[in-house]
């Protein structure tokens, strides 16, 4: 008997990879990639908003930049230095006495830099280099080489200048929501002698680091004026 050899069709195969499995790298290769670069955006559009959110916080409501310009804080500020500003510490107290505050003064359309001398309730009066605080002499650390130095060169006070003839401040009391600042280099300074007292709702905040120039970074000693030995 005729055997008759028979064979099974061959299908068509789907081209193997080396692992045996069918090669749909190609076509999924592009989605994948495309999904992953998407998301990469995605990503950094979220982290650089969240970056502009937190500078923008930072800047208007927690801390500023502020440049001195000007000799009136000499000799421990000068002109160009930069400093970090803290706007968020006096929406939790007053300023304190000897604490250097940048603030806002509308009739000039600027801001000062200035070291708060009196608070609500302060009774001061200036005599040269003589401060008095509710009727007791005070010693202001923070410029007392500068007045020695001017004692030793022969001078009548470091508080005293020609253009600046104001060494004399007749005894008053700062009333409250205010306080009286003068710059440390009272010779030549613009600050409460001339403008008056500055209310707090203008106080921008208190210079707390010196980020410029590299010599000076460094955290800001506000050193307060104490009672005169006897």
């Amino acid at each position: 008997m005729d055997r008759t050899e028979t064979h099974d069709a061959e299908l068509p195969k789907a081209e193997q990879t080396g692992s045996g499995q069918p090669d749909r790298g190609q076509d999924q290769a592009e989605p994948r990639e495309g999904s992953r670069l998407y998301k990469e955006i995605v990503e950094w559009i979220k982290a650089l908003a969240i970056a502009g959110l937190l500078v923008f916080v930072i800047r208007w409501f927690l801390f500023a930049p502020f440049i001195v310009d000007g000799p009136s804080m000499q000799p421990n500020f000068e002109t160009g230095e930069r400093l970090i500003v803290n706007k968020i510490l006096y929406d939790f107290r007053e300023p304190k006495r000897g604490e250097v505050v940048v603030f806002h003064v509308p009739e000039e359309n600027r801001d000062f830099i200035k070291r708060v001398i009196g608070v609500p309730g302060d009774s001061v009066r200036l005599e040269g280099d003589d401060l008095y605080i509710n009727g007791v002499k005070f010693e202001e650390p923070y410029i007392r080489e500068a007045i020695e130095r001017a004692r030793a060169a022969g001078e009548p006070a470091f508080n005293l200048g020609d253009d600046f003839p104001n060494a004399i401040v007749q005894e008053s009391t700062v009333p409250e929501g205010m306080i009286l600042a003068f710059g440390d280099n009272r010779r030549n300074s613009k600050d409460s002698r001339m403008i008056g007292f500055v209310p707090l709702e203008n106080v921008i905040g208190r210079a707390d680091f010196i980020f410029w120039p590299i010599g000076k970074v460094g955290f800001i000693n506000h050193s307060a004026p104490v009672p005169a030995a006897e």
